[in-house]
C-alpha cells in the first residue's frame, strides 16, 4: 500500500521568507549603500553649501583689507580693518565712475526685470489662454529659443544695433534684454495651472476687453509665477557681462560687471586696484541677496506650484 501523496499549496498562499536580520537590525542589502545613506547625502550638502558660501566669506573678508594687507595675509585671515576706506576710494576713483556703474546696472535690471517679467508673463498667458492661428508653432519657437546660448545673439544683436545707430547707447544693451524664451515657458506653464477658463469666459460675458482680463484677473492669479520670472530675469540682467562688452565702449554705460571687470584687468599692473575690484564685487552681490530676501516667499510659492501643477 502506497504511502499518501502531499501536494504543494498554490503559489498565491505561499509566504514570502522571511527577512533575514542582523543583530543590529536589518540587514545592510535593505538599508541601501554606503553612498545612499543619509550620512552620504548630508556630506555631500555639507560640501555644495561650503563651495557655495567660502566665496562669499572670502570676499567679505578681503574687502576689509588694504592693499598692503590684501597680499601679505592669506584669503581668510582678518587684518586691520579698512573697509570704509576701500568704499571712499572705490566711489572716488576716475571722477565716481562706480556710481555711474551702480545706476546703469539697476536700470538695466530693476526697470528691465520688471518689463521683461510683464512682456513674459502676457505672452505666456496669451499661447495658454487665447486661440489664434500659429499658437502651436509660437510655442514651439518660444521652446527653441530656450535652446540657444545668448552668446550666439551677441553678434546678430550687434549687427542689428548697428543698422539702427544703437550701438554705444542705453537701448543696445536694454532693448535686447526685454524678451527671454525661458520666461515665457514658465508663464505658459503658470497660465495653464493658475487661470481657469471658466473665470476668463464670466469675464467676457460681462463686456471685459482681453487686456482688461489680463491685467486684473489673470495676472493676479500669476503672482507666484510672475515674481519667479522677475527674480530669473533680474539675476541674469544683473550677471549680464558679455552684450555690454560687445555693444558699448562708453565707461559711463557701463553695468557694474562690466566696469568691474575693466578694473581687474589692471590690477596685475596696478595693484592698489585689487581693495577696489573687491569692494566693489561685494556691493555687487547685495542686490541679489536682498531681492531674494525680500521675495522669497513669493519665489518658492511659485515654483512648488509650478512643480505640483
Amino acid at each position: 500500500m502506497s504511502a499518501p501523496t502531499t501536494t504543494p499549496p498554490p503559489a498565491a498562499t505561499r509566504r514570502p521568507p522571511a527577512r533575514r536580520t542582523t543583530p543590529d537590525g536589518p540587514s545592510s542589502a535593505s538599508r541601501g549603500t554606503r553612498w545612499t545613506s543619509r550620512g552620504a547625502v548630508h556630506g555631500v550638502l555639507l560640501l555644495a553649501a561650503l563651495y557655495s558660501i567660502l566665496p562669499l566669506v572670502w570676499l567679505v573678508t578681503s574687502a576689509t583689507k588694504s592693499v598692503g594687507d590684501f597680499s601679505a595675509t592669506s584669503a581668510f585671515e582678518l587684518a586691520d580693518f579698512n573697509l570704509w576706506g576701500n568704499l571712499r576710494d572705490l566711489f572716488a576713483r576716475e571722477d565716481g565712475v562706480f556710481l555711474y556703474w551702480i545706476r546703469n546696472s539697476l536700470l538695466y535690471a530693476g526697470v528691465g526685470a520688471v518689463l521683461g517679467a510683464l512682456i513674459c508673463t502676457a505672452c505666456g498667458y496669451a499661447i495658454a489662454k487665447l486661440d489664434f492661428p500659429g499658437r502651436r508653432a509660437l510655442f514651439a519657437v518660444t521652446l527653441a529659443g530656450v535652446l540657444v546660448p545668448p552668446t550666439a545673439l551677441a553678434l546678430p544683436l550687434y549687427l542689428l544695433a548697428s543698422n539702427l545707430h544703437l550701438v554705444n547707447t542705453f537701448w543696445a544693451v536694454f532693448l535686447p534684454l526685454l524678451s527671454n524664451p525661458f520666461g515665457v515657458y514658465l508663464a505658459r506653464t503658470f497660465a495653464d495651472a493658475a487661470v481657469p477658463d471658466e473665470v476668463l469666459e464670466a469675464a467676457r460675458l460681462d463686456g471685459a476687453g482681453e487686456v482688461r482680463i489680463f491685467l486684473t484677473i489673470a495676472l493676479p492669479m500669476m503672482l507666484p509665477g510672475f515674481v519667479t520670472i522677475l527674480l530669473f530675469q533680474f539675476v541674469s540682467i544683473w550677471n549680464n557681462f558679455f552684450l555690454p562688452l560687445v555693444m558699448l565702449t562708453d565707461p559711463q554705460l557701463f553695468p557694474m560687471t562690466l566696469g568691474i571687470y575693466q578694473w581687474n584687468t589692471r590690477a596685475p599692473q596696478f595693484p592698489d586696484y585689487n581693495p577696489l575690484v573687491i569692494t566693489g564685487s561685494l556691493l555687487a552681490v547685495l542686490p541679489l541677496i536682498t531681492a531674494f530676501v525680500v521675495l522669497q516667499r513669493q519665489w518658492r510659492s511659485g515654483l512648488s506650484a509650478g512643480s505640483v501643477k
